[in-house]
């Protein structure tokens, strides 16, 4: 039976005083992967509503005041963080082209 090599995966939450957490596997689908999963899906449909919303916010015509933008900007710097270390994950478990 040939053995499978090892995989890390960054994990869409931090461990441990706040530090980035990862999940080493075989590759083969784990109750924390399947975990990761459905959180990531939560995080990208989120990162979408606050995307929505965030639109006429910040459009021309809007009236805001300071204090308002800095709230739906703290809601989408949470969001694109979110975001980009979803990207960040997935890109560490794409392969490598074969030369």
């Amino acid at each position: 039976m040939a053995e499978r090599s090892a995989h890390v995966r960054l994990l869409p939450f931090s461990g441990p005083e706040g530090k980035t957490a990862h999940l080493i596997t075989d590759g083969t689908a784990s109750t924390l992967s399947l975990l990761a999963d459905r959180i990531e899906n939560q995080q990208i449909e989120t990162a979408t509503v606050i995307t929505e919303l965030a639109r006429p916010m910040v459009a021309e015509e809007a009236k805001l005041t300071a204090e308002e933008l800095r709230w739906i900007c703290t809601r989408l710097i949470e969001s694109l963080t979110d975001v980009l270390n979803i990207a960040e994950s997935r890109g560490q478990r794409i392969p490598d082209y074969d030369e």
